[in-house]
């Protein structure tokens, strides 16, 4: 089986025998398949209204679990934007009702950031049809593989994620 990293990989070695181009057969890979998945992800999210990011601070809040509330503070830690960023979002998000604001009880100046029912819904459709998806792809892939790639990869993120 031959894929689109193989092409380029033969390229890159005849062009460039000087370099070692090993690191493209594993990083290419994950690249391709990270637009593969984007695009996707994109996809069914659209179909159920709703933009990736509007996804990620909706999935942050239902994660949390009920309540389904977080503070502006934590969901920004959490999608990894800024301050200003997450404050547009957040307005965003209320003014099409899939979160409310109310005001934190334990601190006078802050505002706790709370899923409506509509946003659970929406984000709850969204992920069981992302899910789907990502079984589809998956289904070639024995369980016993499916947990060694995911050790693989693992042990490769987290030194990037800390």
């Amino acid at each position: 089986m031959r894929d689109e990293v193989d092409g380029l990989v033969e390229a890159w070695r005849a062009e460039r025998p000087d370099l070692d181009v090993a690191p493209l057969q594993v990083l290419s890979r994950v690249s391709r398949l990270a637009r593969h998945l984007d695009r996707a992800r994109r996809a069914v999210f659209t179909d159920h209204g709703l933009e990736p990011w509007e996804f990620d601070v909706l999935a942050e809040l239902r994660r949390s679990g009920s309540p389904y509330e977080l503070s502006p503070g934590r969901l920004l830690r959490a999608t990894l934007v800024t301050s200003g960023t997450m404050t547009n979002r957040i307005d965003r998000l209320a003014a099409a009702g899939l979160v409310r604001r109310r005001p934190d009880p334990a601190d006078k100046r802050g505002v706790l950031v709370r899923l409506t029912d509509e946003g659970r819904e929406r984000v709850d459709a969204a992920l069981e049809a992302l899910l789907g998806y990502e079984e589809s792809i998956l289904e070639p892939m024995p369980p016993q593989e499916r947990r060694a790639l995911a050790a693989l990869l693992r042990s490769l993120l987290s030194p990037l994620d800390e």
